[in-house]
């Protein structure tokens, strides 16, 4: 009996809950609900030429991958090539190389110049074989939040709150500042605050409860915080009992006050007391002080991806 006939097609929003089961079964570390996936799929990011391709077999989705150019990094030309994942029943028939195949199709009229996917340990070689030079280190870790420690002291002049209490003005003016100097390939420098908004903001799995934000000078006027400035932060985005440490960052200017590990820590037990079990998170490997916080909160390692760049002629 020949093999179903398999199909690389353009991902539609209804292949969302398919979408999501798979990359659980390849990804488990990865936090993103169906809702946002469907939203991803049928309202991409503005300005980045986003598009995500699906590999269907016999109406199964088993395997996925988007591609899109940076658009929070003033380097022209870098795209980038994201989650390609095939069900581990499917694999070695060509679905891989098919589906990297329809993302740099639709990167090369974009102008784009070099290319970043990102590799498991045993994806390497098929990295390798495609022309892709792995680089730099991403590690995942997890953290049961039965045992989240107590925070530390607050900084003094400090005010701890749920992100709910602040708006978007304020907090994008500190995610911008804190992206500049974190470690990668290209510098996030150019983040717009339209990007800010759909990425982080207005994002559906955003918790706006357990997000936590340190504020500086500033009140708090019926409900809301006033005349103060965001100085650190910490994002959860959640799906279910499960969070995404979405990005945890400290302003230029206050680092060095334990800022961050005070946030994050506030963030997860935040998290932690309205039902969420475990939490996630990615950082570069030579993110130092991030991994020393998370080390010390007790994350433990779950794997590794590697940065690959390839040069598209």
């Amino acid at each position: 009996m020949s093999d179903p006939p398999t199909l690389v097609r353009v991902a539609r929003p209804d292949d969302a809950p398919d979408v999501v089961a798979l990359r659980a079964l390849v990804h488990p570390y990865i936090v993103r609900g169906v809702a946002s996936t469907r939203k991803m799929i049928a309202e991409p990011s503005p300005g980045e030429n986003w598009t995500a391709f699906v590999a269907d077999v016999d109406r199964a989705v088993v395997g996925w991958v988007s591609a899109y150019r940076e658009g929070r990094t003033s380097t022209d030309g870098f795209g980038c090539v994201s989650l390609l994942h095939v069900h581990p029943d499917y694999r070695e028939r060509g679905l891989g190389s098919a589906l990297l195949t329809a993302a740099l199709d639709h990167l090369a009229p974009l102008g784009i110049r070099r290319v970043r996917a990102w590799a498991l340990d045993d994806a390497l070689p098929f990295a390798r074989r495609h022309g892709f030079i792995p680089g730099r280190e991403l590690r995942y870790s997890a953290l049961e939040l039965r045992s989240v420690p107590p925070p530390p002291p607050a900084a003094p002049g400090v005010r701890l709150l749920p992100l709910a209490d602040v708006g978007p003005e304020e907090l994008y003016p500190a995610v911008r500042a804190a992206a500049i100097d974190e470690p990668g390939d290209v510098p996030v420098d150019a983040m717009s605050y339209q990007s800010f908004r759909y990425e982080i903001w207005d994002n559906l799995g955003l918790d706006r409860q357990a997000s936590t934000v340190a504020v500086a000078d500033g009140e708090v006027v019926d409900g809301k915080v006033t005349g103060g400035q965001v100085v650190a932060f910490s994002l959860v985005k959640r799906d279910g009992d499960r969070m995404w440490s979405d990005y945890t960052g400290t302003v230029p200017g206050h680092r060095g006050r334990g800022l961050a590990r005070l946030v994050k820590t506030s963030a997860l037990r935040r998290a932690a007391a309205s039902g969420v079990r475990v939490a996630y998170t990615s950082n570069d490997a030579a993110n130092a002080p991030m991994l020393a916080i998370n080390q010390g909160l007790g994350y433990r390692p779950v794997t590794s991806q590697w940065s690959c760049l390839r040069e598209l002629g």
